[in-house]
């Protein structure tokens, strides 16, 4: 299970950061209200997550995808650079979570 409460923690680590994009400086109340509910769901999720997996791991995986997720949702839907050096950077990233998930003992 925590690896579950992991992926969700990232996605809604994601959520939360491209709220951000969107509260327009907290602006925007129902926006900065789904963002800050995002945050809180991120870190409990991760909080969830810590009880059985070791520190270091959960915390490289959990920034992992929220940056696989958020840059790739800016290259998507928000037309950031998509170019090859940039991806491969990405997949360099995706596989660090790979590794440290096979290593991982929990």
């Amino acid at each position: 299970m925590s690896w579950f409460y992991l992926v969700v923690a990232g996605l809604l680590e994601v959520a939360w950061a491209v709220g951000l994009k969107y509260t327009e400086g907290f602006t925007r109340p129902v926006v900065s209200g789904f963002t800050l509910l995002a945050m809180l769901g991120s870190v409990g999720m991760l909080g969830l997550a810590l009880k059985d997996l070791p520190l270091g791991t959960a915390y490289a995986v959990w920034t992992g995808i929220g940056t696989i997720g958020t840059a790739v949702f800016g290259m998507w839907l928000l037309g950031e650079p998509a170019g090859a050096l940039r991806i491969g950077s990405i997949s360099l990233i995706a596989l660090g979570i790979i590794g440290l998930k096979i290593l991982s003992p929990a």
